[in-house]
């Protein structure tokens, strides 16, 4: 994504919705399945949990201070009233439509405020279906949240820069036929749903 990006829409009722979701999946994870893999191979369960707080928290961070200098990806605590405080505390900071236009400085460069937001998103859903798959809970969220997330995925990471080393999303899986919207996001993830569905 560029820095001026303001032809992408709003993404804070999308970001809500996927966030919702992800609360829910979160309060269903059990301590027996911490230790279990999960479609995302470099995350575990317990792992790929402390991942999802950890992108609430630099959803705040950004919103609040526009930076997420010493805001670790990876959170000390993940359970799914951690991560709903968060996620309330990160539509709070983006409250305001200044902050979408804003330009910030994340991993990926210099990116405009709306940009991030449905990139963490994206994150959302996309770790939401790996740890719906892997603790056995119901995958798929809301479909218009998934197909308007997809939408700005597929002009943001295209298939063709996958080739870079610098691009952290793995090569585009195809779809199973019957696959849902959230399973299709997953696919265009790189995120493979052999073994997992």
């Amino acid at each position: 994504m560029t820095a001026s990006d303001t032809r992408l829409a709003d993404p804070r009722p999308v970001y809500a919705a996927s966030a919702a979701w992800v609360a829910e999946l979160l309060a269903g994870v059990t301590s027996e399945q911490l230790a279990l893999p999960t479609p995302c191979t470099e995350f575990d369960v317990r792992t790929l949990c402390t991942h999802l707080v950890g992108v609430a928290d630099r959803s705040v961070a950004l919103g609040e201070a526009g930076s997420i200098d010493g805001v670790s990806s990876l959170a000390e605590v993940f359970t799914a009233a951690d991560f709903a405080a968060r996620t309330e505390s990160a539509k709070a900071a983006w409250a305001d439509d200044a902050v979408l236009d804003r330009v910030m400085t994340v991993p990926w460069g210099q990116v405009q405020g709306r940009g991030i937001l449905w990139a963490y998103t994206n994150e959302f859903l996309v770790h939401g279906w790996d740890l719906a798959v892997a603790t056995g809970q119901a995958a798929e969220a809301d479909q218009a949240v998934a197909e308007a997330t997809a939408a700005v995925a597929r002009v943001f990471i295209p298939a063709e820069i996958r080739t870079d080393p610098g691009v952290p999303f793995d090569t585009v899986v195809e779809p199973r036929a019957d696959a849902g919207a959230t399973e299709r996001l997953a696919n265009w993830a790189g995120h493979r749903s052999t073994g997992w569905v």
